[in-house]
């Protein structure tokens, strides 16, 4: 068998990595559940009350708040790395993983802002069943008319700044595969306790914050796939190595 060039990318299996969360997505679209996302909602409300977490300081300062500025300072540390590795010699060969992250991470929050103004779905703390002005409809059915504007809470946006962190799962599988899978599970818990946290406050349904994740992770896979990916080859053998009579 021919040897492998080194420094191949760890085998990536599309079927999961990609045909997982677009099956997710389909079946998103085609079943929506929206008696899901109000039974758990429900959990967390009290008529005349409230949410359970609308007015906690720990959900609202330090969950929200602190913690969101703490993956603020996970990109802005990839953007000095991508800095320094143009300044700095030795750093070089780590400018396309600092470069991946940068891209990943910002377009992971990025995108949730003019997906939220584009689908103009409304917060749960807005409707009716709790307390709002607003009038609950589906992500694809007939649009309910607007008491006062239009909504912002589809998809999560809390709820990107845990699962932007994918990246680091798709920057380390190549160079730390097991320092990757503890970084993916970090990435899903955050993203998780995010959710839940907004989810408390009335902020969110729970499949808002479902497909931040998806749109993260196939934003996080598709950059790996263009930036950092490298495809396993073979070379071809040494002329030297073959018969006498194969060179003629």
């Amino acid at each position: 068998m021919p040897p492998s060039i080194p420094g191949a990318s760890r085998p990536l299996r599309t079927w999961l990595a990609l045909g997982l969360p677009l099956a997710l997505i389909v079946l998103l679209l085609v079943f929506e559940p929206t008696r899901l996302d109000f039974a758990l909602s429900d959990l967390f409300y009290q008529p005349g009350v409230g949410f359970s977490g609308g007015h906690s300081a720990f959900l609202e300062d330090f969950l929200h708040d602190r913690a969101k500025q703490g993956v603020i300072v996970i990109g802005v540390l990839a953007i000095a790395g991508l800095l320094a590795s143009w300044l700095y010699r030795p750093w070089a060969a780590l400018r396309r993983p600092f470069g991946y992250l940068v891209l990943a991470m910002a377009l992971s929050t990025a995108i949730v802002n003019p997906v939220k103004t584009l689908t103009g779905v409304h917060c749960p703390w807005s409707l009716t069943q709790y307390g709002g002005e607003e009038t609950y409809s589906p992500l694809l059915g007939e649009r309910a008319p607007v008491v006062d504007k239009a909504g912002r809470c589809w998809p999560g946006g809390h709820a990107s700044s845990g699962f932007t962190l994918f990246a680091l799962y798709f920057v380390l599988r190549d160079r730390k595969p097991r320092l990757a899978r503890a970084a993916l599970l970090f990435a899903l818990t955050l993203g998780t306790v995010f959710s839940v946290g907004r989810v408390m406050q009335g902020a969110h349904f729970l499949s808002h914050n479902v497909w931040t994740a998806l749109f993260d992770w196939l934003i996080c896979l598709g950059f790996y796939r263009l930036i950092l990916y490298r495809q396993a080859q073979t070379t071809a053998p040494a002329l030297a190595t073959l018969p006498l009579e194969s060179r003629s």
